[in-house]
């Protein structure tokens, strides 16, 4: 662009006080230490200023009331979707949503990525939902009451899925960027009626007004062109790569408010456009995706200048740019979602360079920033982490927390002192990716995790099986040798006789933690290394995509774990993993699946159920096994190891394999005990066929769920049980150092080196001492499952009823599928709950049951109906469990 200037974002590192993830040693999340809170995500917390935390979920949004008195935010996750603030005795005042703790009930809790909005006088409030907005009377001390619903009608399949709303000067209008439709609408604000709509580009998000015109970042970029390469988004296909599926333009819409019958103007900017500011005749977009904040002088509607937000020089990517304001004293401030901190620059206008001042830290992902008087003021959309103080006996990871934070901007000389401590807390050290040795040395000696990228691994073949949603405790409780409570295995050696064998000969791992709140973000975070900005702003409205897997929006431009194996020249096969579509054929029931396992594992033949599953990511899609099914808790996991161990005999492994393994996620016809025995026993026998063929000298086996949400843990929800099984890994140890799932994503990209996709990864250590020098090649031989598979079935396989092998006399007893008659009642009202469960079939979908009641179904089935959930005193029916209010993660609802 004519006239722009790139601004590197370069601190000095010297500053840093600890190499990479290593600081961490043993500590654990939830701990407090003397460099910070211990966080989930590879960082700790000690944000400057005072914190405000909000126990009721995470932040989506916030504004500031136009006196500068209250702070609405709108929230998700917690069974509210409005939490207002006093920022004068700095408490919240109001909770709004559908559970019992809310001062104002509505009927939904859903809400958009952005606002809420006041108007010019502060009397009303619009709240962004799914099919329009929330209209609240803003009353003398600054609650809300009388809410109104202004609906949007849907498109087609499209619903409104609203994003920013503005209001006219006078109040008299609220102009809408209708996200879910592409277009950005004017609405009476009186009627409700809708008086003008402008189509723009592709989700549209944020909206101002400035000068008398409307700008609209659209996060999609502009529209498709014909021919152009495309990847869909809530069904509008956008500019996209077909490699990384990630979109490839970015663009701010202008309207005219004089002219409203004009064409919609567009200025390119960068990749995701995401918050707009304007001030002093200039418009600041942060371009989430890219890194950089474009600036924009109004006068021309042209990018003069281009920030670039990106502190670290070993990484340009994954900061996530996602707010910015300007002080008065001219001091430009953006909020980097994923460092937590605030970068500060000197702003002297849009024709002067901006220079860099230096980095403040914040809590967990700053979203939002402004300023009330001389105070700034930052909504952190995970605040702590997941440490809501909800149930005595244990944390999970819905249990979400946000924070505010404020402070009085320091000195230029105290800024540039705290960026050292930013860039300590994010593990950011110089050398991190060190590449290969220059060719014209002499080739280093193969280790198991080389040292730098591209230098040999004696490991040639890395398995990634992700399975669904278990916590430590649930697996891995009663074994004495960790840091379990025995009083929270749900799931213990007579369910999963693998893992726990698997953990004798190998390892135990007692501090490791998975980092997503659920499915949606935890496959991110294993192939992206990241849950990029657009689904971490999602949360508190899935309809537009839950699992980003057919969604542009949620990629990074960097790729992902496979594409970045391609680029080095690796091999890749992927079973499942990541995968959105799937069909099957007529009589595919789990019990039919389930003979049809037997018989393939007795005749060696083929199924005779042959079910397709496929990605709309060609990259992904041209390195598939069709035949391997995807998620659906219809289909048995012994199915899914017979199909790959055809697979496997006939073309051998990939350099990189990946697996979706889910009965582990429990919801399908046999019981939750049976299912996750399924997912060990499937385990088991691929560990099995691996460790006793050719390719196990040189394979190392990574097991990990996607997340941990299912259950509770006395440490922390995100603690997660992980395996690594290799020839070359530590044997019989208990190993209690903090990794999380991106030291294992960095540590699979040392081994066959792939270059790191974002600055998470950048900054993670791999896990070297998990691993040694000196193999053991003895295979692993698989156990036959001790729980019966067909537990809990209302309908038995043609092929009959499984056996399970004698359980462990030595062992927690487990499930053993009966119902004391005192509790066939309740017991009765949770099949009939489970019957309306969307877990099965082809559109069946990861985490489309509430998560309370999935979570407390499953323990009374693991626990014969004979032991409340931890931390309460009696067996609950669906509709009383503590926290049904919570929606869904995939729904609105």
């Amino acid at each position: 662009m004519a006239g722009t200037t790139a601004v590197a974002v370069v601190a000095a590192g010297g500053g840093a006080a600890y190499a990479q993830t290593h600081q961490f040693g043993t500590d654990q999340v939830g701990q407090l230490t003397d460099r910070g809170l211990v966080v989930s995500d590879d960082q700790y917390l000690d944000p400057i200023g005072e914190r405000l935390q909000i126990n009721n979920g995470k932040i989506m949004s916030s504004s500031a009331s136009p006196d500068g008195t209250h702070l609405a935010a709108a929230v998700a996750d917690g069974g509210e979707a409005l939490a207002i603030v006093d920022l004068r005795n700095w408490k919240v005042q109001q909770l709004i949503g559908n559970n019992a703790a809310a001062n104002l009930r509505i009927s939904g809790n859903d809400v958009g990525q952005e606002g809420p909005t006041y108007s010019p006088d502060g009397s009303q409030l619009w709240l962004g939902q799914a099919d329009g907005y929330r209209k609240f009377t803003v009353q003398a001390d600054g609650s809300l009451a009388d809410p109104v619903f202004v609906p949007i009608a849907a498109d087609g399949p499209r619903r409104a899925l609203v994003g920013e709303a503005v209001f006219s000067p006078d109040g008299a209008t609220v102009y809408s960027a209708v996200n879910g439709q592409n277009r950005v609408v004017a609405i009476n604000a009186a009627t409700g009626e809708i008086q003008h709509s402008w189509a723009v580009g592709n989700a549209p998000r944020d909206l101002l007004m400035a000068g008398g015109r409307l700008y609209v970042s659209n996060e999609g970029g502009r529209p498709a062109k014909p021919g152009e390469s495309t990847i869909n988004s809530y069904n509008t296909q956008v500019p996209a790569s077909q490699v990384t599926a990630a979109t490839t333009t970015g663009t701010v819409s202008v309207i005219d408010l004089a002219n409203p019958a004009a064409a919609v103007a567009s200025i390119d900017v960068g990749l995701h456009p995401t918050a707009l500011y304007a001030k002093r005749g200039t418009l600041f977009v942060t371009n989430t995706a890219s890194n950089d904040v474009s600036v924009i002088d109004t006068a021309r509607n042209k990018v003069v200048q281009t920030i670039a937000t990106q502190p670290w020089p070993e990484a340009s990517v994954g900061y996530e740019p996602d707010a910015v304001t300007l002080t008065d004293d001219g001091h430009l401030l953006v909020t980097l979602g994923r460092a937590n901190a605030v970068a500060v620059y000197r702003f002297g206008g849009a024709q002067q360079p901006v220079s860099f001042v230096g980095l403040l830290p914040t809590d967990y992902f700053p979203a939002e920033i402004t300023t009330v008087g001389k105070q700034v003021l930052v909504s952190n959309t995970r605040g702590v982490d997941a440490r809501r103080p909800n149930n005595p006996a244990g944390h999970g990871t819905h249990d979400t927390t946000s924070s505010l934070q404020r402070f009085t901007l320091p000195g230029d000389r105290v800024i540039r002192a705290m960026t050292a401590k930013v860039f300590s807390q994010n593990g950011w050290a110089g050398g991190s990716v060190a590449l290969a040795a220059d060719q014209g040395r002499l080739h280093p000696r193969p280790v198991p995790v080389p040292a730098r990228l591209g230098d040999p691994s004696t490991i040639k073949h890395v398995f990634l099986i992700v399975k669904e949603n278990r916590t430590y405790d649930q697996v891995f409780g009663d074994d004495t040798r960790g840091n379990g409570d025995p009083a929270l295995a749900q799931y213990g050696q007579n369910v999963t006789p693998n893992q726990h064998a698997l953990a004798q000969q190998f390892g135990l791992y007692d501090n490791t933690y998975d980092i997503g709140t659920n499915s949606a973000e935890g496959h991110n975070w294993l192939m992206q290394a990241d849950d990029p900005e657009y689904t971490e702003s999602s949360a508190g409205e899935y309809l537009r995509s839950y699992d980003t897997e057919d969604d542009a929006l949620g990629h990074q431009r960097t790729g992902f774990l496979w594409t970045g194996a391609q680029a080095t020249g690796k091999t890749v096969r992927d079973f499942g993993e990541f995968q959105q579509f799937l069909t099957k054929p007529a009589g595919a029931t789990w019990q039919n699946l389930y003979c049809d396992t037997k018989n393939m594992a007795a005749t060696g033949q083929d199924t005779a159920y042959p079910l397709t599953s496929s990605s709309p990511i060609p990259s992904l899609n041209d390195v598939s096994v069709h035949g391997f099914p995807k998620f659906d808790t219809d289909v048995p996991d012994i199915y899914r190891y017979e199909i790959w161990k055809r697979d496997f005999e006939q073309h051998g492994p990939a350099n990189l394999n990946m697996f979706w393994l889910s009965s582990d996620h429990t919801g399908g016809p046999p019981n939750g005990a049976a299912q996750v025995a399924d997912n060990d026993l499937a385990t088991g026998r691929i560990i099995d066929e691996i460790s006793h063929s050719p390719y196990w000298k040189d394979s190392a086996i990574f097991v990990v769920e996607d997340d941990s949400q299912a259950g509770l843990d006395h440490v922390d929800g995100h603690r997660a049980p992980i395996q690594i099984i290799s020839p070359w890994a530590q044997h019989g140890v208990v190993d209690s150092h903090y990794y999380t799932q991106i030291t294992m994503i960095r540590t699979i990209e040392q081994i066959l080196g792939i270059r790191p996709m974002n600055q998470k990864d950048s900054a993670a250590t791999p896990m070297r001492d998990a691993f040694t020098q000196r193999p053991d090649y003895t295979p692993f031989t698989a156990l036959p499952n001790q729980t019966s598979l067909t537990a809990g079935l209302t309908t038995l396989p043609p092929c009959g009823a499984d056996t399970p092998a004698p359980a462990n006399p030595n062992a927690p007893p487990a499930a053993t599928a009966t119902v004391p008659a005192a509790q066939q009642a309740v017991a009765s009202k949770w099949a009939q709950w489970k019957s309306q469960q969307h877990l099965t079939g082809t559109n069946a979908r990861a985490d489309s049951s509430n998560p309370a009641q999935m979570n407390h179904f499953d323990w009374y089935e693991a626990h014969d109906w004979s032991k409340p959930y931890p931390g309460e005193d009696k067996i609950y029916a669906p509709e009383n469990v503590p926290g049904a209010y919570l929606p869904a993660p995939d729904t609105d609802g």
